[in-house]
């Protein structure tokens, strides 16, 4: 069976997302196929584009490595990102379908009641799943990338503090959902920027690690599901 180079691009970028692959260290082909049970034709083009999202950096004599952002860039980020929600959202008011809508309210309804629970445990994952699914919304398969990509970026520069009142977090995405099903665009635009600013003063820059290398095999890459 030959795994898709996609397959191993995930499984590298979620491990440097993790930490497991910190910033700075090298990541040599062979190190890489041997912990991920695979050639080194898959990892040469996950490292491709891994390089092109901005994970990856190549430095002569070094080959590889895990990119450093500065603290410039990660700042960039969540202005970007502040920027996007909105457009997002606005979008998403105007083709949302019903099916979109029935996954946005439950999400609200589902986090709704985990907070008045104190059960938190799951809200972060929550939250993910609620703005893919306005992104999905939107009906723009452009913004609907980036975003993706803006949101694993800043998972991997930024941890992000529990909310206070998580509870209002979630009432701040109902009013969102409200204006989506409504087809009332620019509320929708207004408070998905709102949104966007109270929930980056939560996002801290997450300090930088030694470099270290990755000895030897660790995992395989899941082949469930992976065609010949």
């Amino acid at each position: 069976m030959r795994i898709p180079a996609h397959s191993v691009c995930t499984a590298i970028r979620d491990d440097i997302i993790s930490g497991v692959h910190e910033r700075g260290s090298r990541l040599t082909e062979d190190l890489l196929a041997r912990r991920y049970g695979v050639s080194r034709v898959p990892v040469r083009e996950a490292l491709r584009t891994l390089e092109a999202e901005g994970f990856v950096v190549r430095r002569r004599h070094a080959g590889a490595c895990v990119a450093e952002p500065t603290e410039q860039e990660a700042a960039d980020l969540l202005d970007v990102r502040s920027l996007l929600e909105p457009l997002v959202a606005a979008r998403a008011a105007r083709r949302r379908t019903d099916a979109h809508l029935k996954v946005l309210r439950g999400l609200v309804k589902v986090g709704g009641e985990r907070c008045r629970k104190g059960q938190g445990e799951d809200l972060a994952s929550l939250e993910g799943w609620f703005h893919e699914t306005l992104a999905q919304a939107s009906g723009s398969p452009g913004l609907i990338t980036l975003l993706a990509q803006l949101r694993q970026k800043t998972a991997w520069m930024y941890a992000v503090e529990p909310s206070a009142a998580p509870d209002e977090a979630w009432a701040e995405r109902a009013a969102i959902v409200d204006a989506v099903s409504r087809g009332d665009a620019e509320r929708a635009r207004a408070l998905a920027a709102a949104h966007a600013e109270r929930t980056a003063s939560a996002h801290r820059p997450r300090p930088a690690g030694r470099a270290h290398r990755v000895r030897g095999p660790q995992r395989a890459v899941n082949t469930a599901g992976l065609l010949n």
